[in-house]
């Protein structure tokens, strides 16, 4: 056969997963590892900080959300230059920055030369998220999309588990600049990720780069015959929708729209209050500083379970009914929180409470690239999460005033769990109609997270 076309989109799906899926997992895992450190340090720091140079609580809920701030611009600006240089040059160019400026923030030596240093980091923090998310998704065999990216995710609440436990052990000894230092490790990997991290298979067949291609599916399906005359193409569009906001508001998706909104604002404001208030919190309610990192940690190990729970049991169900009962578990666990308990029982409400909160979040990720048909699905996930991180710059900021009006621990654990419930609430109204009920996979569920 003198000529053969392929379905890069195919191979991809009904890949069997080997040692290939294993390192492009592994890779992605390790760098947002990285990325959940240098925004986990934040909860590490906020309280010392706010002693060093004197901050009010509500001064430092702001200077939490300067790298937030910096996420919002970062996912939108590095989304769509993904589109025209690839995923990898992009994830490169974000270690630099959220690595070489988080390192750089230990040299701050006043709020406005950390916050300008913090909100530059968050640009790559946000950039290098929704880029990982889909360069897994994209490689990720159709029966296990949801599991692997979802465990890839995870590293993200590990390098908040790494920032607890090495703030309990270095901060004592050598103050919070510390924290910053670790950060720059990434920097000394870049070589290295370079050289094994591959290229997105679908940016390279879009680029007509045949000869990459093929290389890339001898390692990613050895058991598809590749010879040098196979050519690779994608799905084809059928229906030709404009990606622009108004899409999104067209063919009967303007209700779900706005709910995936609803609940992308409320997750996030929860997700961000507890990581940077979390210690802060623990500490008013009458703990010491060991004890709330010790907090921070299970907290982050209970969303390590959640999210990869939460992505097994979404390959199994849907990610609706999954993502409903987190978030009212979210709800009733921080509730509880604030009440005087036993610690134990405590550690368990809070092991529980970032199950719910960063397990949701990510599955979030998924649901709204499943629910939007390909033409538009970029454009749905970068709106759906440029409102989201609305949500994470408020959420800091309302702790902090809260934590400012001295009220009693319990009330600021029920604001805090109140949005969560608000994002079982949206997630339970979001109707499927014929179209949205297919759920898409013919291209990776996460595939257009270039504009997240």
């Amino acid at each position: 056969m003198a000529h053969q076309a392929v379905n890069a989109n195919n191979v991809i799906d009904h890949a069997k997963f080997g040692p290939f899926h294993f390192k492009v997992v592994t890779w992605c895992l390790l760098i947002i590892l990285f990325d959940g450190y240098d925004l986990a340090i934040n909860g590490v720091v906020l309280p010392l900080l706010m002693e060093d140079w004197g901050l009010s609580a509500v001064q430092a809920g702001m200077l939490a959300s300067t790298a937030l701030a910096g996420m919002m611009f970062g996912a939108m600006t590095f989304g769509s230059l993904a589109d025209k240089i690839g995923r990898k040059k992009v994830i490169m160019i974000c270690i630099v920055l959220f690595s070489g400026l988080t390192f750089a923030g230990g040299f701050a030596s006043n709020p406005t030369e950390f916050a300008i240093l913090r909100f530059l980091a968050g640009l790559g923090i946000g950039g290098v998220m929704p880029n990982l998310v889909a360069l897994t998704s994209e490689y990720a065999p159709k029966t296990m999309r949801s599991t692997l990216v979802t465990t890839m995710f995870s590293g993200y609440a590990v390098g908040g588990v790494m920032a607890a436990l090495l703030g309990s052990w270095f901060t004592p000894v050598f103050g919070w600049k510390i924290m910053f230092f670790i950060a720059g490790i990434p920097l000394f990997l870049l070589p290295v990720i370079w050289k094994f991290l591959p290229e997105s298979l679908t940016f390279i067949v879009k680029q007509n780069n045949q000869v990459q291609a093929r290389q890339i599916v001898r390692r990613l399906a050895p058991e598809v015959t590749v010879t040098d005359t196979t050519t690779f193409e994608l799905h084809k569009v059928d229906v030709p929708e404009s990606a622009s906001v108004v899409s999104l508001f067209k063919r009967g998706r303007a209700t779900n729209t706005l709910l995936f909104w609803l609940a992308f604002f409320t997750c996030l404001l929860t997700m961000y209050a507890l990581s940077s208030w979390l210690p802060k919190l623990m500490m008013a309610a009458g703990y010491s500083m060991d004890n709330s990192l010790m907090f921070m940690m299970t907290m982050n190990m209970g969303a390590v379970v959640g999210i990869v729970g939460g992505g097994i049991l979404a390959d199994r169900f849907h990610l609706k009914p999954v993502l409903m009962c987190l978030g009212i578990m979210g709800a009733i666990v921080m509730s509880l929180m604030g009440l005087q308990s036993s610690q134990f029982l405590l550690y368990i409400l809070v092991f529980l409470a970032g199950a719910a909160s960063i397990g949701s979040q990510m599955l979030l990720y998924s649901y709204v690239a499943q629910f939007y048909p390909l033409a538009v699905r970029s454009t749905g996930i970068g709106w759906a999460s440029a409102i989201g991180r609305m949500g994470a710059i408020v959420g800091p900021i309302l702790i902090g005033a809260l934590l400012g009006m001295s009220l009693p621990a319990y009330v600021n654990f029920i604001a805090v769990g109140i949005p969560v419930l608000i994002t079982a609430i949206a997630v339970a109204l979001i109707c499927h109609d014929q179209q949205s009920d297919k759920i898409d996979t013919t291209a990776p569920a996460a595939a257009e997270l270039e504009t997240a």
